[in-house]
């Protein structure tokens, strides 16, 4: 299935896609994509952001963009992988028999299917900056994020089949 319909198909069965992602062998090749993409989905949806706060701020764009590609595209995938391993930890302390491959999916993956959602965000922080339409959206997203990773991290670790 397309990864846009995957996507999209993730906000009504979360469990059930990544199941599909992740059938057959493991391959963290397949891990690695996701989270750069997801992570550099994420850096675009800042561009809106660091242009207002260059522009309000007199500050180099260059800069902040520099800072945020950095966060993104190299901090934030190590930190985390270190995540879906603390992750699957605590799912196992709660008896599930899922595998590390698996809960890094479930957050790589929960991470790219709710990037459309901070993309909005970034849009939102741009045009709006600072209030409650820029609260209410990164809300929105996080607990879409949050669900989706939730959803499918149980389905892995409880070792339920796609339906």
């Amino acid at each position: 299935m397309a990864l846009t319909r995957d996507i999209a198909a993730s906000y009504v069965r979360p469990g059930a896609v990544l199941r599909r992602r992740t059938s057959g062998p493991a391959r963290e090749d397949r891990a690695l994509v996701t989270v750069m993409l997801a992570c550099g989905l994420i850096f675009v949806a800042q561009w809106p952001r660091l242009s207002r706060e260059a522009f309000l701020t007199g500050q180099e764009l260059n800069g902040l963009m520099a800072g945020a590609l950095l966060g993104w595209l190299i901090i934030a995938p190590l930190f985390l992988y270190a995540l879906a391993a603390l992750s699957h930890l605590v799912a196992r302390l709660m008896g599930g028999r899922g595998s590390w491959f698996g809960a890094r999916m479930a957050l790589f993956w929960a991470l790219l299917a709710a990037s459309p959602l901070w993309l909005l965000w970034g849009l939102v922080a741009g045009f709006l900056g600072a209030g409650a339409a820029l609260n209410a959206t990164g809300l929105v997203a996080l607990g879409a994020f949050l669900a989706i990773w939730i959803a499918g991290l149980t389905t892995l670790e409880r070792g339920e089949t796609a339906q």
